[in-house]
């Protein structure tokens, strides 16, 4: 366990991902997922108010992941670091997305609501909020913090400038700063080290990186000139990019410096996340115990 820095949160190495609860995991499977997991190390659990799955389309209600670690969670919920997120679009109204206090307000409150908890660890702004104001999202944060409903916040799909303005907004008024982070970041996708998580690592900020495995590429299961396997997000035709032949050669580049490292691939590419500046977890999306038996034991032998 390591602890998030400006709080008394100790949490796991592997962040467990469950924007596919509601399609193609159920609420049965989720459960004996997240429980499997919490035995093998795993406390940190990452879901937000709009996963639902592969249902998932832009405006829809979400709230299905949410519900499935609620009822997961019953009797158990001390034993979990638990972060959701509010931002993205899951309505008509004009509250029902981005950060405004009232989404904020309405949102923490439905989140509760389908977690059946009384907190939340961790609050992410899912994503920049263009219409707020920093110092107006910051102080709603703040309610929110003082009445109890969350006890900390940080931010997800920011760039390094809009943290900036948000840590700026929290220190000019006296409120609480963001305590940790989500940005992009993997072995094919590392814009985040230009400036983002140096900020971080100035700021003592936690990283935790999402797409660590880039939708399974880095996982050494797609191969050229194959079909996708079935169960997999290429073979279910979801979330995945392209696959051309300048991905797979940098994928044979991957996949031979971790042969040459002595690890598969998934541990290489996790491992190489993990060693980045400010990255304190990772993120990885789990849909069988296969993969948490896989992400645990790289946590296991460092």
């Amino acid at each position: 366990m390591v602890r998030i820095p400006n709080t008394q949160l100790q949490v796991s190495q592997i962040c467990f991902g469950t924007m596919n609860f509601g399609n193609p995991v159920g609420p049965e499977q989720a459960a004996e997922l997240l429980h499997y997991g919490r035995d093998r190390g795993i406390n940190f659990i990452d879901t937000a108010n709009m996963y639902e799955g592969y249902d998932r389309h832009i405006g829809s209600a979400g709230g299905t992941s949410e519900q499935y670690i609620g009822r997961a969670l019953k009797g158990v919920r001390h034993d979990y670091v638990l972060a959701t997120k509010v931002g993205m679009k899951v309505g008509e109204a004009p509250e029902d997305e981005f950060t405004s206090p009232a989404a904020i307000r309405k949102y923490v409150r439905r989140s509760l609501q389908n977690l059946q908890t009384d907190y939340i660890d961790i609050l992410y702004l899912h994503k920049y909020d263009p219409f707020t104001p920093p110092e107006e999202i910051a102080g709603a944060l703040a309610r929110e913090i003082k009445a109890g409903s969350i006890r900390h916040y940080g931010v997800s799909n920011y760039t390094a400038g809009q943290l900036e303005a948000l840590l700026r907004a929290a220190d000019e008024n006296g409120l609480p700063r963001p305590v940790i982070a989500q940005p992009p970041l993997s072995l094919l996708k590392q814009e985040a080290l230009e400036d983002f998580l140096p900020l971080c690592r100035k700021e003592d900020i936690a990283a935790v990186p999402y797409q660590v495995l880039q939708g399974g590429l880095l996982t050494g299961k797609y191969r050229r000139g194959t079909a996708a396997p079935a169960g997999t997000r290429a073979g279910d035709g979801k979330w995945i990019r392209e696959i051309d032949d300048a991905v797979f050669d940098r994928l044979d580049e991957i996949e031979k410096a971790a042969a040459d490292s002595g690890r598969s691939m998934t541990h290489y590419a996790l491992g190489w996340a993990l060693a980045q500046p400010a990255v304190l977890s990772v993120l990885v999306g789990i849909r069988s115990a296969a993969q948490i038996d896989d992400a645990a034991a790289l946590t296991e032998q460092s």
